[in-house]
């Protein structure tokens, strides 16, 4: 009999499994695809960002989807474990802009081979293409896994790790959320997160814009009144069907939220200056003017903002964009300064949860310990990384609480396998 069976071969799984094995327990770890670790080696573009070298109270400030119940394991096993985790393993890292940690090699395949090497170092058993068709209970308490393909494997703790419904062809359909129901547990509503924004504008739905990205820009979320639901700042892409890049997929989850709260319809509002006011643009506007007054006004301003905007957002301030630079009025400067300070976009909503990088919603928090990622329903049931109601912006702060989830989940069964044993 197996001390404790983990489920899934993605970052969560990995880690919880050695930490179990370390431990001390007589750990399985079943996977139903062809190799572990598939999710992991396509993150970070293809690099992954192992963490994110931020303290566990800025780590928290990330994960916008109750990142507050990781505190105690993120207290325990942060960025700055998790760091040293993998230099123990020999993989050497590097810091990149905004905390982000990557191996230095810039191969994901460094990182998910350094893990699965560590798991079977520690003992555990591995098999793939076992896909688990439920989870078993006796007695009110956990008892072990049913196969698809008729074979039971006793246990007294399981781990359940198999991730959201994101990205499913790396393996994440949403398994464990049946098994968790069966256990007693709320599913809270799932949805996609750090995913692209999709849009009907006009000039979106020509491809007037498409493919062109803006650094440093602010995007900022109005739900149907005006009101501001958040505002991140970052670079970002417009596409063929609306917004992508860092700042728009962090701002996504809110553009979800607001829709499905009925409070739309949901403008995202893009700041191209965010170090400056309108009125500063307006005046370099009319400074330029003065000194190329002959000019064509479109040509002025070609040298100031994205080349490719300045046709739309002339005909948005209702500018002749042949009018000579000398004709052009205060009155009018300031409008096209005021809309690249809050230029309008109508959004849809989002591409679907099987497009996005995250799965927001998941095993309701509430009816999981904190410390120990046990069920409270069901005793010698753990749960860790996505399949929990915990989710982050993209930047290695998924990883992170996935880690850390499975680490404290691994860490607990094994204790609870000790225990046990004792006479």
């Amino acid at each position: 009999m197996w001390n404790v069976i983990v489920i899934g071969g993605g970052p969560a799984g990995l880690m919880a499994a050695i930490a179990a094995a370390e431990g001390g327990a007589r750990t399985l770890l079943l996977d139903k695809g062809d190799k572990l670790g598939r999710k992991l080696g396509i993150s970070g573009g293809g690099r992954c960002n192992v963490t994110n070298n931020k303290d566990a109270q800025e780590l928290i400030r990330y994960l916008p989807g109750n990142g507050r119940f990781l505190h105690s394991a993120l207290s325990r096993f942060g960025s700055r474990e998790i760091v040293a985790f993998f230099e123990g393993l020999g993989i050497a890292l590097k810091e990149e802009d905004h905390g982000r940690m990557f191996p230095v090699s810039d191969r994901a395949k460094t990182v998910v081979d350094a893990l699965v090497g560590q798991v079977r170092r520690a003992g555990v058993e591995i098999r793939v293409h076992q896909k688990v068709a439920k989870v078993l209970y006796d007695g009110g308490r956990t008892a072990g896994v049913l196969l698809a393909s008729g074979e039971k494997i006793a246990s007294s703790c399981v781990i359940v790790a198999t991730g959201g419904k994101s990205v499913p062809h790396t393996g994440s359909t949403g398994d464990g959320y049946a098994w968790a129901e069966e256990a007693g547990h709320t599913i809270t509503e799932l949805y996609p997160t750090e995913v692209p924004i999709t849009s009907g504008e006009p000039w979106i739905k020509e491809r007037e814009l498409q493919g062109l990205s803006l650094r440093d820009v602010k995007l900022t979320v109005l739900d149907g009144s005006g009101k501001s639901v958040v505002s991140h700042e970052g670079d970002m892409i417009f596409t063929h069907f609306g917004l992508s890049g860092p700042a728009a997929l962090r701002c996504s989850q809110f553009v979800v939220k607001t829709l499905r709260a009925g409070k739309g319809p949901v403008t995202v509002v893009i700041d191209l200056f965010p170090g400056k006011q309108a009125e500063e643009l307006a005046s370099g506007l009319g400074t330029a003017a003065r000194a190329e007054p002959r000019k064509a006004a479109k040509t002025l301003v070609k040298g100031l903002l994205p080349e490719r905007m300045v046709p739309l957002l002339m005909r948005k301030a209702e500018l002749d964009p042949e009018m000579a630079a000398a004709n052009v009025s205060k009155a009018a400067w300031l409008k096209l300064a005021q809309l690249c300070k809050s230029f309008p976009v109508q959004a849809t909503g989002t591409l679907s949860l099987e497009e996005a990088f995250i799965t927001g919603g998941g095993v309701n928090v509430k009816e999981v310990h904190p410390a120990t990622m046990e069920s409270k329903r069901m005793p010698g049931l753990y749960f860790c990384g996505e399949v929990l109601d915990v989710h982050g912006y993209t930047g290695g702060y998924n990883i992170t609480a996935a880690f850390a989830s499975g680490r404290a989940a691994g860490t607990a069964a094994a204790q609870a396998c000790r225990e046990a044993s004792r006479p």
